[in-house]
């Protein structure tokens, strides 16, 4: 069975993003894990919304990987929240889709994110349905 194509583990998440105050957490601009992957999240419009990229350090398949789209979605914050947010990977070296939800929080001055993750791969049929996903 084939690890998961994003590195991120349960509880586990990115560290700090030095483009943004100290005083509020911010999605908007570059992540990078304890496992070496890294993230860039674009502007949040005023609907909550965003877009970015995702490029995996670590990878169960053979195929080289590659920088994967990320479309997702942050709960309206103020000016001093900590927002609960989620996105979906879709990996382009690999037949299979990830989705995070986690929070931004302020911890010590830095901004950090706390995600969960559930990665779905395809299967050529649906009694390999049970081991799709991780």
């Amino acid at each position: 069975v084939p690890a998961p194509a994003a590195l991120l583990a349960p509880g586990l998440c990115c560290s700090t993003n030095a483009e943004s105050p100290p005083l509020q957490c911010v999605l908007t601009g570059s992540w990078m894990n304890d496992l070496g992957s890294n993230m860039t999240i674009g502007a949040v419009n005023g609907e909550g919304n965003f877009a970015g990229s995702y490029h995996t350090a670590v990878s169960a398949t053979t195929n080289e990987i590659q920088v994967s789209p990320l479309q997702g979605s942050q709960h309206h914050a103020n000016q001093k929240s900590q927002p609960t947010f989620g996105f979906t990977v879709n990996w382009s070296f690999s037949d299979s889709v990830t989705v995070f939800t986690g929070q931004c929080f302020m911890d010590k001055g830095k901004e950090v994110l706390k995600t969960m993750w559930l990665l779905r791969s395809h299967v050529d049929s649906i009694k390999n349905d049970w081991k799709a996903t991780r």
